[in-house]
């Protein structure tokens, strides 16, 4: 008799691993996206009700990030199918987004 495995048929949300990064901290670097979970946030930083936890490569090392910023989870989720993909964060006024 064959038994199931776990990993075949479970669900469960794997934490995303790497180094954790400041948004600050990337801005204007070329990083790679490789992955993302949107959930519900704990806080209400500028007016989000979700946060971002996005996994990416940065000189080769693979860091998280952890952020509410609307622009970001729409992009995200908008051109998930793109993913990994490579692009710069900025910071324009008040806001950041990839390009």
């Amino acid at each position: 008799m064959s038994h199931k495995r776990f990993n075949e048929f479970s669900k469960e949300s794997v934490p995303l691993e790497g180094e954790k990064r400041k948004i600050e901290d990337i801005i204007n670097q070329e990083i790679l996206v490789l992955q993302y979970k949107v959930q519900n946030s704990r806080f209400d930083k500028n007016n989000s009700p979700h946060c971002l936890m996005m996994q990416f490569e940065l000189k080769g090392l693979k860091c998280v990030l952890f952020t509410g910023s609307n622009v970001l989870i729409d992009q995200i989720k908008r051109y998930e199918g793109e993913l990994p993909f490579y692009t710069t964060m900025k910071k324009i006024d008040r806001y950041y987004t990839f390009t």
